[in-house]
């Protein structure tokens, strides 16, 4: 057998990475315009033969070159004869051709069981799978493997019939049947043309779960999704979620799906959350298995929202697809979009928006803000890997939201169909969306396409001036976009705003809500018939993803919270109102806290508001958002803030928080927007009794938890204990652990809460669970819960003396080659070093240079690193 140990593991060798540049596309040299595709499936030595029909495209002399990746080559033929002069040139198949078109057969071997990348094929759990976004198609046979070379696929699979009994691929089952010595096959085919990064195979044993959709123009579509026969009951609410978004789509954007079979398949072992494959969609089993006991409703919404997002690919991202990879959010930045919209008509649009933007926040104005910032369509690249980042995905849903905005609802459905109507079947670009939208509407979004280039987050600066004798108020506005790695000197930007006015004495709104396009980096905007002081609300809706900087004082912010009528702005009142009085805290020590007490007090108090609302609202800003609003971060000091404000507000508000948590108001649980509503509060109010140090905090938590049906409930108590010190936590870690040592996703709950809590001796515990018998970097799902947890847990990792930031750096180094691509997406974190003091940036710095300088690191984990340290 031949040896896997360097062919299956791409490392880095003493010359730098390449850089791979947006300005440098060219067409391919050779179009494939087929592809037939034959598999001997072994976990241990797979077989691969490929069958290329290629085309030269244009006219010039270049051989054909197809990309691999640690597969060994058995033979390569040109039109049925052995081929002459082909070499492979680093990891690349070039075979010279003469005239314009052939068939190219090639046979490889691959193991599948020493894949750790998980990019590929590989084994995961007894079932071999593939994952192909972005380049993992060259780890299965050479090809040409990029998003422009489109080819429909023909694919034969044979396998050993009692370890995998199932066999799945792309497309629509056209043939199956017996081989010799136990083996069966199947034959699959899809009509579409579609790029490498989409195929998909699956084989193991599988049960499913089956049921049919019957589309718009009478179809029926047999949907399947198949998972181990035990995770069987757990799939309903995706199979509904599927359903949904089937007749959604048909219903808001007009597509209909396209096969006779659409099929999903759930793996524990997955580097994203899930993969978009023509027909045979893969996913992270975490977003297809779910029931009560077992799942919180955050799970239950989250997998609505990402079978949503996949099947929404098929039309934005499939059928259309990208040119290259810097067009990736042409597909992602759209499908958010897509499927927020969807999961907002599924339930409270104002709670689906407020925790959109709270994602927003938490991750994507971060990375504007630091070494690892890039515009939404990049520039340049050395591994696409490290761009499946939040920016892609969720700014750049926030530039098609604010398209949708300035066109209306009826040109942005023009122009998205047009979009699809001429796009159909090829690799486009950002530009192309864009110019589609502007011939649709009329509209002329010259400007707005700095949003694709230019990097960072517009910070708005807002005031209003009150004429009182002319009964006009002015409301100023100005905007600058701060400088970025590699940019400088930025152009305005176009900024829709929503805003209105509401009257400081009446409360009441001082005319409609006006749309307010900014595009000079300083505007002025006059209103007229006003006649008492207003107050702004301003970006409501968040319908520009910026940075708000106003002179609203604590009372108007408490005033707005309160009277106004769009719930996102009544929230970020809320939000901003804490956040002033937190930073202020921080700074000088100490602060107000009344105004905050009584905001809170007031949205517990307001019987009209949805309870999942008020959850969201009376919730206190992350420390790590009140440290991005900081010069330097001092971890220690926003702490204390914080706490501080939690405390007075448990024990100012007590009674209202026992009335929310109170064991006595429990209904079965339903999973319905009032259930989830009075969950989200219950235990939102749990967490604020426990930080209050109420005698009897620990008793009720665990009361809860042992009393509880359901996982949302069980969890929020776990939580709630986890970061203080009772005989409660203690039992509730052990209950937990012992009831769900069985089940990863559930374990996976048990590391994360763990490694999230705020105590002292978050550090060693966290070092200590990396030593439990059920941790392993292998997993991407455990490494994140404890690794990832741990990362953004502000006051743990950036303990004094650095050993948040060591223990960090050691995994990164230890798991960098299983998996490069968790590795460097878990590395973020460390690069953000310049936010902090001297002692701790140092520290931080010195672990980045101890990763760049150790031999052998991934090109992956290597740009991180290093752009984290020369980043501005």
């Amino acid at each position: 057998m031949p040896d896997y140990s360097q062919s299956m593991d791409v490392r880095l060798t003493a010359a730098a990475p390449l850089v791979t540049y947006r300005r440098d596309y060219q067409a391919p040299a050779w179009l494939v315009p087929e592809v037939a595709l034959d598999f001997a499936l072994d976990p241990t030595l797979t077989r691969v033969r490929a069958r290329l029909s290629v085309v030269r495209n244009g006219a010039h002399d270049l051989p054909l070159r197809l990309d691999g990746a640690g597969q060994v080559p058995l033979a390569v033929t040109v039109d049925g004869a052995p081929a002459e002069g082909w070499t492979i040139e680093g990891e690349q198949l070039v075979v010279p051709l003469v005239g314009q078109g052939h068939v190219i057969e090639t046979e490889v071997e691959i193991a599948p069981d020493r894949n750790t990348q998980l990019m590929g094929l590989y084994a995961s759990g007894g079932i071999l799978c593939t994952q192909c976004e972005a380049e993992g198609f060259r780890r299965i046979t050479y090809f040409p493997d990029r998003p422009d070379v489109l080819a429909t696929y023909r694919v034969r699979m044979s396998a050993d019939r009692r370890r995998f009994p199932v066999l799945l691929a792309n497309g629509d089952p056209v043939a199956q049947g017996e081989g010799a010595d136990g083996t069966h096959w199947a034959e699959w085919h899809d009509p579409y043309p579609k790029p490498s990064y989409l195929f998909a195979l699956v084989a193991g044993d599988l049960a499913v779960n089956r049921d049919t959709f019957t589309t718009r123009s009478g179809r029926e579509v047999a949907l399947g999704i198949w998972v181990r026969a035990a995770d069987l009951p757990k799939t309903a609410h995706a199979l509904d979620a599927l359903k949904l978004s089937m007749a959604w789509d048909e219903r808001v954007y007009g597509r209909e799906y396209d096969l006779d079979v659409f099929n999903i398949v759930a793996v524990d072992d997955f580097n994203f959350g899930a993969m978009e494959n023509k027909g045979l969609n893969i996913f992270n089993s975490r977003y297809i298995l779910a029931d009560p006991d077992t799942a919180t409703d955050y799970d239950y919404d989250a997998i609505a929202a990402v079978v949503a997002h996949e099947y929404f690919h098929n039309w934005s991202g499939n059928r259309v697809t990208c040119r290259d990879w810097f067009q990736l959010s042409l597909k992602e930045g759209f499908t958010v979009y897509r499927d927020q919209s969807f999961s907002a008509d599924q339930g409270s649009a104002a709670v689906k928006r407020i925790e959109d933007v709270r994602g927003l926040r938490a991750a994507q104005f971060p990375e504007d803000a630091g070494p690892l910032a890039h515009p939404v369509r990049p520039e340049s690249y050395i591994e696409i890997s490290n761009f499946y980042t939040a920016t892609i995905y969720n700014k750049g849903a926030e530039l098609i939201r604010m398209m949708a905005t300035m066109l209306g609802d009826a040109a942005f459905r023009a122009g998205a169909d047009l979009y699809f109507d001429r796009h159909d079947g090829t690799a486009a670009t950002c530009e192309n969306f864009v110019r589609c939208m502007e011939e649709a509407s009329g509209a002329d979004l010259t400007q707005f396409r700095l949003w694709y280039s230019q990097a960072g987050t517009p910070r708005v600066s807002a005031s209003v001036e009150h004429e009182p004798g002319s009964g006009r108020a002015l409301l100023h506005l100005a905007q600058r976009v701060p400088d970025t790695p590699g940019q400088s000197g930025k152009a305005p930007q176009v900024l829709p705003l929503r805003v209105r006015l509401f009257g400081s004495a009446t409360g009441q709104p001082l005319g409609a809500e006006q749309l307010v396009v900014v595009r000079d980096a300083a505007e002025s905007i006059a209103v007229e018939g006003v006649t008492e002081r207003p107050i702004v609300s301003l970006n409501r809706g968040f319908s520009a993803p910026v940075i708000i900087e106003s002179d609203r004082t604590a009372a108007d912010l408490a005033f707005l919270a309160r009277h106004d009528d769009d719930p996102f702005a009544r929230y970020e009142a809320m939000q901003q109102l804490m956040l002033d009085t937190l930073v202020a805290a921080t700074v000088e020590g100490e602060a107000d806290h009344r105004a905050v007490v009584a905001a809170v007090a007031d949205t517990l108090d307001d019987a009209e508001l949805d309870r999942a609302f008020v959850a969201e609202a009376v919730l206190l800003p992350s420390e790590n958002f009140i440290g991005d609003q900081l010069a330097t971060v001092d971890p220690d000091a926003v702490f204390a803030a914080r706490e501080a404000l939690r405390r007075d507000l448990a024990r100012s508000l007590d009674e209202r928080w026992r009335a929310a948590c109170d064991p006595a108001d429990r209904s079965p649980y339903a999973y319905t927007p009032a259930g989830k509503g009075v969950r989200r509060l219950r235990n939102v109010a749990l967490h604020y009794l426990q930080a209050g140090g109420a005698t009897d905090a620990p008793a009720l938590a665990w009361a809860q938890f042992e009393a509880a049906d359901n996982m949302t409930d069980r969890q929020g108590a776990l939580t709630a204990l986890a970061s203080g010190r009772s005989h409660e936590r203690d039992a509730a870690l052990a209950a937990f652990y012992a009831r769900y040592a069985d089940n990863p996703l559930v374990l996976d709950k048990w590391f994360q809460t763990q490694a999230l809590a705020s105590r002292d001796d978050t550090p060693a515990l966290v070092a200590e669970l990396a030593r439990h018998p059920d941790f392993s970097l292998a997993n991407p799902n455990r490494a994140r819960a404890l690794i990832g947890a741990f990362a953004v847990n502000q006051r743990a990792f950036h303990v004094a003396g650095g050993a948040g930031y060591r223990w960090l750096a050691n995994q990164l180094l230890a798991l960098d080659p299983l998996n490069p691509q968790t590795s460097a997406r878990l590395l973020p974190p460390l690069g953000r070093w310049r936010r902090f003091d001297p002692a701790r940036a140092a520290l931080m710095r010195a672990e980045l240079e101890r990763i760049v300088a150790t031999p052998g690191i991934s090109k992956d984990l290597f740009e991180q690193a290093s752009k984290s340290l020369e980043g501005q």
